[in-house]
């Protein structure tokens, strides 16, 4: 069998199962930082200048987190992953833009107008913040292409995953501080530099660093370890890395 019937059995497979929750869909917004860069995970239709979040549907019988959690490894191979709920998505118009009938048209796959795929879902929107450079990715039966891209350099999107990316970027940016501490984007022992950085590029623009470094110690999340000698002339900076189970309480980095 060649891999575009392969497709094409997989999703006809697909829209003939009648086990899902009706009208009830899961999306996940995953970011990944690299070289000081903040990327989203991506995935392309076969044949379709169309993007998407990794997303799917739900089980009758399955929790909606176990979903969430299927759902993005079937699409990436993402396993053990913390995703977190932070918004659900129930505009009318959101799937207006017809990507379903195009996928399926595209697969030469016929049904009724009436069909499940065609009527209107509500999303519930999952995010996680993650180290891309530990994650091998790669296209389910339905995408040929599972890529990062960076958060300000988006193609063109199906449905209303624009708005999801948007707004997982906009809950990201309110819980920096847990999302930082969990994410494992850093060594264990870091400079104040790196963190500075890692701020810098979820937010989107610079930060005063006295004004940071003044914020990040008032917020008693951090350990002050030996100081980090490189070899250079340069004064050496101290090494910090996170408290176990610290109180967080956000703190405003507006310069």
């Amino acid at each position: 069998m060649t891999e575009t019937n392969k497709n094409k059995q997989n999703l006809r497979e697909l829209i003939d199962t009648k086990d899902f929750v009706e009208h009830v869909s899961v999306d996940c917004v995953i970011f990944g930082f690299h070289k000081d860069t903040l990327k989203v995970l991506l995935l392309k239709y076969h044949d379709l200048d169309l993007w998407a979040v990794p997303g799917g549907f739900i089980f009758n019988d399955e929790n909606l987190n176990d979903a969430a959690a299927r759902t993005l490894y079937e699409r990436t191979h993402l396993s053990d992953v913390y995703m977190e709920q932070f918004y659900t998505f129930g505009d009318i118009k959101r799937t207006e833009n017809n990507t379903h009938q195009k996928l399926l048209e595209n697969k030469n796959i016929k049904v009724d107008t009436n069909h499940w795929i065609y009527q209107r879902f509500i999303s519930v929107g999952y995010y996680a913040l993650i180290d891309y450079t530990l994650t091998y990715t790669f296209p389910d039966s339905f995408n040929e292409v599972c890529q990062w891209f960076n958060v300000d350099e988006i193609p063109n999107l199906a449905f209303d995953h624009k708005e999801m990316i948007e707004k997982g970027l906009l809950y990201l940016r309110k819980n920096i501080d847990y999302q930082v501490m969990g994410s494992n984007l850093l060594p264990d022992k870091f400079t104040m530099k790196e963190l500075q950085n890692l701020y810098e590029s979820i937010l989107g623009e610079p930060l005063r660093r006295n004004n940071f470094q003044r914020k990040i110690l008032s917020m008693n999340i951090l350990e002050r370890l030996e100081k980090h000698y490189s070899g250079s002339a340069n004064k050496a900076p101290y090494l910090y890395r996170f408290l176990d189970n610290p109180e967080v309480k956000n703190n405003d980095f507006g310069n």
